[in-house]
């Protein structure tokens, strides 16, 4: 097969193509949501907007509402979006300021969570705080300007995800909390998840979510519409400061300056640590990001902990029984609100069994011996969650969360001795193109699949050729192309950021997002910084060597000790060892420095902020073995 010139338009976003606008024509077609009433509920109680809608941040615009102005019209989708995520994107892109209740506000659409703000006795109580301090700060100015200024006086975080924390430094101050002028109430080990999740599998997750969110996406009905969940993520760092109370059990009642909070305690639901709470005296319920309006992610594609399904239809569930009869008005940390209680009962209740019905439908599947990968084509989901925009695909889909249903009790095999220790990608798909007949066959056979509208297939004999042949241009260009394709039939917004990723990626290399990132290293106990340092050593470089190093940690008046043997870490914490090789001194805010590298050791050492005792070598063997993670590495390619 002799292939055409490669020029520049072969490198561009392409045209939805017949299969895909017919495909999405069709979706149209029987589009059928009971409930027109989302456009009312998340335009109710709009009071002003921001100013500009541009908001800037350390490294330039963090949020501009004006990229996904194209989203906000109510004319039909283009042929190369999914209708239904179309209409996701339109009620995402309203933004504002919106009176919820009586002295409960909310601002949305200048981040992809929303912050919400109680009129208390002194100021104000604000549930969550975004995902930078950028956008937190511009969401407080724009309620003090309308409503009145108030000091911030308690901030609750829901759960330990960095979009509903990371702001909290737009809003207050380390010195205002440790003064005791401002409370951080959050759940049971929120500290402790909200930094383990980011650190251990920092640099993949941050990796695999510039996929899922797609930031390098140009918006527009062939780039960027939506994440589903909200817009997108603000291109800002997120920071954290550390709760002052943890709420440990269901059932707790705080008088928060002077609002009455009953809280519900949900780990492992949407997140290790989280939790719904009511305030009874105003009758409004909080849902976290437990309920909001769309199915979720039960392994979320970033990467996480598998999600328990059944536990988190069983939250609902006490949700309902505890709170329904107590609520008049239903909000969450995404999305708007529900109002009335007979429309919060319906919200709770078909949210409940969605999760349930797939945790149980998977497992009766798994149970005739079904995969995951055949579960997942067989599960339709019913016409009584297609029916509601609350449960449909948006963010989570049916197809993942069997999946993940699927491994959380069985694991990523799937019982086939052929799949128990399978070629890795480049191997097999040398061995893959050679059975076809050879790279210009396999070409033909995709480019024959692609003409045929089976997307699907052309991309995965495409991904062989790819991971086979990286540098066969015309095998890259077409996979983009297929990849495209799928991405503008996707209802999901996280998937639609995904296949279009990976074709943009072909066709121009991996690209750096910049601009976000987390400041989370002061906010990590000594043990989770030497976890990460584990993650980091290469093994390889520390054959035969045994060190012991004291560390004493002079800010926080901790000692501890740190080994390595047999090529790998073990720590001792609250004691020193007399047999060590050194004893170091500095704080631990120093060694989160030098682990990062935005100090040097022999500049620390220098200016008397690391001391050693001892043999400093043992430290250069130590900081010598650490591998650098630069974020950047391949996904759809070797």
């Amino acid at each position: 097969m002799t292939t055409a010139p490669i020029n520049d338009g072969d490198r561009q976003p392409k045209a939805a193509t017949s299969h895909t606008a017919q495909r999405n024509a069709a979706a149209a077609a029987v589009l059928s949501l009971d409930d027109p009433g989302d456009f009312a509920r998340a335009t109710r109680g709009l009071i002003a907007t921001h100013p500009t809608g541009v908001i800037d941040g350390p490294h330039g615009i963090a949020w501009d509402v004006a990229r996904h102005d194209f989203n906000r019209t109510d004319t039909p989708a283009p042929s190369s979006v999914n209708p239904s995520l179309w209409r996701q994107g339109r009620l995402n892109a309203i933004h504002g300021l919106f009176e919820v209740a009586d002295g409960v506000w909310q601002v949305r659409g200048y981040d992809i969570s929303n912050m919400t703000l109680i009129a208390s006795d002194n100021g104000w109580l604000i549930v969550d705080v975004l995902t930078t301090a950028a956008t937190a700060a511009a969401c407080l100015e724009l309620a003090n300007k309308v409503l009145g200024h108030r000091e911030v006086q308690a901030v609750i975080y829901t759960h330990s995800h960095a979009d509903h924390f990371g702001g909290i430094n737009g809003v207050t101050t380390q010195e205002a909390v440790d003064a005791g002028d401002v409370r951080i109430i959050a759940p049971d080990g929120f500290l402790r998840e909200a930094v383990s999740e980011n650190v251990i599998a920092g640099p993949v997750m941050g990796r695999r979510a510039g996929y899922m969110f797609g930031p390098l996406l140009t918006p527009g009905p062939l780039g960027h519409v939506d994440s589903g969940l909200g817009k997108i993520i603000p291109r800002a760092a997120s920071g954290l400061i550390a709760p002052t109370e943890e709420i440990l059990v269901t059932g707790t009642e705080l008088d928060v300056d002077g609002i009455r909070v009953v809280f519900q305690n949900t780990p492992g639901g949407e997140a290790p640590a989280e939790m719904n709470f009511l305030f009874p005296d105003m009758r409004v319920l909080c849902m976290a990001e437990n309920c909001t309006h769309t199915m979720h992610n039960l392994l979320t594609p970033r990467g996480a902990q598998v999600r328990d399904a059944l536990g988190w239809s069983k939250y609902i569930n006490e949700a309902l029984e505890l709170y329904i009869d107590h609520t008049d008005t239903l909000f969450a940390t995404h999305h708007w609100p529900r109002w009335g209680q007979d429309d919060a009962r319906e919200f709770l209740v078909k949210q409940r069994d969605v999760y349930r019905w797939l945790h149980d439908q998977t497992m009766r599947l798994a149970n005739h011996g079904f995969t995951a990968v055949e579960i997942a084509e067989q599960l339709q989901l019913p016409e009584c969650f297609a029916a509601q925009g609350h449960t449909r695909e948006y963010y989570g889909t049916v197809n993942h969360n069997s999946k993940a249903v699927y491994q959380r009790y069985l694991g990523a095999f799937d019982g086939n001795p052929a799949t128990l220790n399978p070629h890795p990608p480049r191997e097999a798909g040398v061995r893959y193109v050679e059975a076809m007949g050879g790279r210009d066959e396999v070409l033909r056979k995709a480019q024959t699949a692609f003409d045929e509208g089976d997307y699907r297939w052309a991309a995965q004999m495409l991904n062989h050729l790819v991971f086979a042949d990286p540098d066969f241009e015309a095998g890259r260009l077409l996979a983009a192309d297929a990849l495209e394709q799928l991405g503008y039939q996707a209802e999901s917004g996280p998937w639609r950021n995904i296949y279009l990723t990976g074709a943009l990626e072909l066709r121009e290399g991996v690209r750096s997002v910049g601009g976000g990132g987390r400041a989370l290293t002061t906010a990590l106990t000594v043990e989770q910084i030497f976890d990460a340092l584990g993650v980091r050593l290469m093994a390889e470089r520390v054959v035969d060597q045994r060190v012991l190093i004291n560390w004493e940690f002079t800010d926080v008046g901790e000692k501890h000790v740190l080994g390595l043997e047999n090529c790998a870490l073990h720590h001792i914490a609250g004691r020193h060892e007399e047999q060590a090789n050194a004893t170091l001194r500095l704080t631990k805010n120093l060694l989160g420095e030098l682990l990062t590298g935005r100090v040097a050791a022999i500049d620390a050492i220098g200016d008397g902020r690391l001391e050693i005792e001892g043999d400093a070598d043992a430290l250069l063997v130590l900081f010598g073995a650490l591998d650098q993670f630069d974020g950047a590495f391949n996904i759809v390619e070797p």
